[in-house]
């Protein structure tokens, strides 16, 4: 086995592992068997790892201090499949970047200034930059505070995350294909879809079309209608050049991310609250890794908000004009963000999110790696 150095995060609605790059092993054709080796996959409860048997809970993120001027921290995200032997590094996650800066100053990573620290982070798997903002004091990263999320029980500190020119951030382009709206045939029916790349790669979908309302949440969906977004985001996965739409599922798991999408109208959400249709601009549900999401992916609300102001997609068929301030409605609540443009463009899409330590010490893999730093290796005794 391995004694590997990791620190347990939540960052807005999703927890995964923290490891700083140097404990990982040096090749990177590793990556994949010792992440899964770490997490317990593939098992439907990853019952031998630290995953949470949720694709929510089956992250990691691998960080360190970066040497490219400008930038404080790089970051690469992983999404470890649950029951394939596969890792996803094509896209990035909102939620978990909410973790990376209070993680970087409590590794020392990043100097602590009160009462605000800035910290600018570099996705690599984007190549794209995030601003965050994170509440200090005494050196240490404050994280009890009023600000709630939905989908997070109680409340904590506030982390402003701004994404930064994050268009094309998978495919190099806004709209994949080319064009803001396609049209695909799917069981010899004719769709209108928008797959978006800003942040994230997104596949819009209207849920009138294939017969939801838009307000199901995540436990109201039948195996046959999972498995008929599947084949849809699957096309579309095609139609991004990831891979056939056959392969979708194994080999692009992660993106592009089905997002189904209605107008606004009153629902419950999961804890039983009335949301109000005038309290939200776009009703929006998710799926994650094949499952629907419990609450709202960040980089699917950054891209959604830049989607709505280009007013080029099919979400104009449901908001017809530019909105700065987008408010989200999700099985979870609502979520806002914010828009900044510049010569009529955007700049930056922010949002707020909290995010604490769970846990830091030390996971013990399967296996060894050769290539992890001899310092890290663990023996077992002998019995």
């Amino acid at each position: 086995m391995m004694k590997i150095p990791v620190t347990i995060m939540r960052g807005g609605t999703s927890k995964g592992i923290f490891i700083l790059e140097e404990h990982m092993p040096t090749s990177r054709d590793q990556w994949q068997d010792f992440l899964m080796d770490l997490m317990g996959s593939p098992d439907q409860k990853q019952i031998d790892g630290l995953g949470g048997a949720n694709s929510l809970t089956s992250k990691v993120a691998i960080i360190k201090k970066s040497t490219i001027p400008g930038i404080d921290v790089e970051y690469t995200f992983a999404q470890v499949s649950i029951t394939q032997q596969t890792v996803d590094f094509k896209g990035n996650c909102g939620n978990i970047s909410s973790a990376v800066a209070p993680f970087a100053i409590e590794q020392g990573l990043v100097p602590a200034y009160s009462p605000l620290t800035r910290v600018t982070i570099l996705n690599t798997n984007t190549n794209k930059c995030i601003i965050s903002k994170v509440e200090v004091q005494n050196g240490h990263v404050i994280t009890e505070g009023s600000t709630e999320i939905p989908g997070v029980p109680g409340t904590g500190s506030p982390i402003y995350l701004s994404f930064k020119n994050a268009e094309g951030a998978v495919t190099s382009k806004l709209y994949p294909t080319g064009s803001p709206i396609d049209t695909i045939t799917w069981r010899g029916k004719q769709l209108s879809i928008s797959i978006v790349d800003f942040a994230n790669p997104l596949v819009f979908l209207h849920a009138q079309d294939v017969g939801l309302t838009g307000i199901e949440l995540p436990n109201e969906y039948t195996d046959e209608q999972l498995a008929m977004l599947e084949e849809i985001r699957s096309i579309a996965a095609e139609l991004c050049g990831f891979c056939s739409k056959e392969e979708a599922t194994l080999k692009s798991p992660a993106v592009p991310k089905m997002t189904v999408v209605a107008a606004p109208t009153n629902y419950k959400d999961m804890s039983g609250r009335l949301q109000k249709a005038d309290q939200h601009d776009l009703l929006i549900r998710m799926m994650s890794m094949q499952k629907p999401h419990g609450a709202l992916a960040i980089t699917g609300a950054i891209c959604t908000s830049a989607a709505i102001y280009s007013q080029q997609t099919i979400l104009k068929d449901i908001i017809g004009l530019r909105k700065e301030i987008i408010r989200l409605g999700h099985p979870a609540g609502v979520m806002q963000t914010k828009i900044v443009v510049s010569f009529g463009k955007i700049e930056s899409i922010t949002v707020i999110r909290t995010a604490r330590k769970i846990m830091e010490g030390y996971a013990f893999t399967k296996n060894a790696y050769s290539s992890v730093p001899l310092e890290m290796e663990y023996k077992v005794f002998n019995r």
